[in-house]
């Protein structure tokens, strides 16, 4: 696609001055709800206003959701034609992807050069793959014993609540939305309160695709206020949240009521090994990719690099001259690779670890400042430092920043004893030469997925969640089939069948 300079950009797509709900395919009045400015992280220039939906703005959403799935056509079309309707969802996400990756730069600050060409594929191709695994998905037989065969088939659970993160609004939102749909479920997404712009677009092109009302519904607001009034709504039946960890478990517990299916991916704090026999260039470049891609805040981050002694001192010097190239800038210029911090309240809270890494004794190494030459924004210098230890808190907590810890080690045990010395298992990397070590070392760390001498890979097929306090569920072809639908089983005799007389004043025999 052409790659617009940032002027044009800015004049090329329309902004809506107000974000509200959409229910039955429509976009609903303001009403009367508390009012949210959104801001461009970019210059802090106003962007929109969001109308913030309450208990009763969530009802009508949910009612809608649930109408569609109980009465409406959706779960019981052919497949055939559901396959078709996808098809027209994917073909107008591409047909629009320069819109919808301008205002995911707009939301996210997220360079639009990595949105338009690393995202926007990827968003339409979800809604491709979720219809690819309904339409291949095939059931069970079994046949214990000989008079009965019992039939094991795939349905659709019913109304889902979608909670989507700030840090990649449309790609981890489709990501959700296009199995649930692709099953036969019908959904309620709420995306969060800081970047609504480019999935409030989404779900509008996707009704002008040719998807039957009720089927996807948004809602907007806070977490405290409408994700908790969605998560708790006795019309859901299922609920994925994908975000901090914190409110992964406030969200767990309002769903709790209800024995709603719950799934959450949550955070990290991931383990990336250098061993002393790794390519260094690769293991460089693939260190620095993965805690500074998407601006650093993304859950898979290899934020602490843990590095082996006798190569610590140059690897650690290499990485922070590169760091010191990275330009940082205005997310509509080409030639921008980190923007701004996504909001006010977490770029302040990022600022604030540099503070904390020295009060625990860490060494800055390079960054942690505001960068210069910008009066508004949220921009930060990407930033490394050198911990003294496993618990200082910026090896502890998840700053989701451009913000990398140092660690050194002597031995591989000690590098597999600090990957695990965490309250999180999402993601591990691991660097060397020696596949027989790498495999060695993968199986004993506690993460979901281990990635041995690459950056950031997900394979769409593969199972993707955290141990521990990383998640709960998997994503993935089975983990979405195992979330999204219900099995059933249906036995039916083969023959005539004998069954013990009851009620007839016959003694048993």
């Amino acid at each position: 696609m052409p790659q617009p300079s940032p002027a044009s950009a800015a004049t090329s797509f329309h902004v809506p001055s107000l974000i509200t709900r959409i229910v039955d395919g429509r976009v609903a009045a303001a009403g009367a709800g508390h009012q949210m400015r959104i801001v461009n992280p970019a210059d802090e220039s106003a962007l929109t206003v969001l109308v913030e939906d309450d208990a009763a703005a969530v009802d009508e959403a949910v009612r809608s959701a649930r109408a569609a799935f109980d009465t409406g056509p959706w779960p019981r079309l052919p497949l055939a034609t559901k396959r078709r309707i996808m098809g027209q969802v994917r073909d107008t996400i591409l047909a629009h992807a320069e819109e919808l990756a301008y205002l995911d730069c707009l939301d996210t600050g997220i360079p639009l050069w990595d949105i338009r060409g690393r995202k926007m594929s990827r968003i339409a191709d979800n809604f491709q793959f979720a219809m690819d695994i309904a339409n291949t998905l095939s059931g069970e037989t079994y046949q214990q014993n000989e008079q009965y065969l019992s039939l094991v088939t795939h349905s659709p659970v019913g109304v889902a609540a979608i909670l989507a993160p700030w840090n990649s609004p449309m790609s981890l939102a489709s990501m959700q939305i296009a199995p649930c749909i692709a099953f036969g479920n019908t959904c309620v997404i709420k995306p969060s309160e800081f970047t609504p712009l480019s999935v409030f677009r989404l779900v509008q092109l996707m009704h002008e695709a040719g998807l039957p009302p009720g089927v996807v519904n948004l809602v907007n607001g806070r977490g405290t206020v409408t994700g908790a009034a969605l998560a708790s709504h006795p019309g859901i039946d299922l609920v994925k949240f994908t975000g901090g960890t914190a409110t992964g478990k406030r969200i767990m517990a309002a769903a709790s009521g209800g024995l709603k299916k719950v799934g959450l991916e949550l955070g990290g704090k991931s383990a990336n090994i250098i061993l002393e026999d790794a390519n260094f260039d690769a293991a460089l470049t693939g260190a620095l990719l993965s805690i500074f891609s998407n601006n650093g805040q993304q859950c898979l981050a290899g934020s602490r690099i843990l590095v082996q002694r006798p190569i610590a001192d140059r690897f650690i010097a290499a990485f922070v001259e590169r760091v010191k190239q990275i330009k940082v800038g205005d997310p509509l210029a080409p030639d921008t690779e980190i923007g701004p911090m996504a909001f006010r309240e977490h770029y302040e809270r990022v600022l604030s670890y540099v503070d904390i890494a020295r009060e625990d004794g860490a060494q800055i190494l390079v960054g942690g400042t505001r960068a210069p030459g910008f009066d508004k924004g949220y921009y930060f210098l990407p930033t490394a430092v050198l911990a003294p230890d496993n618990q200082a808190r910026v090896c502890r907590d998840e700053i989701f920043a451009p913000f990398a810890t140092f660690l050194i080690f002597d031995t591989e045990e000690e590098a597999i004893a600090i990957a695990n010395d965490s309250d999180f298992g999402l993601v591990g990397y691991v660097w060397t030469q020696d596949v027989t070590k790498a495999m060695g070392i993968s199986q004993r760390i506690n993460a979901g997925t281990i990635l041995i001498n690459t950056s950031m890979v997900r394979e769409v097929r593969a199972p993707f969640g955290g141990f521990k306090q990383s998640g709960i569920g998997r994503d993935g072809l089975r983990g979405t089939v195992e979330f999204f639908t219900e099995p059933r089983t249906t036995t039916i005799p083969l023959g005539p069948v004998t069954m013990r007389p009851i009620g007839t004043g016959q003694a048993p025999s």
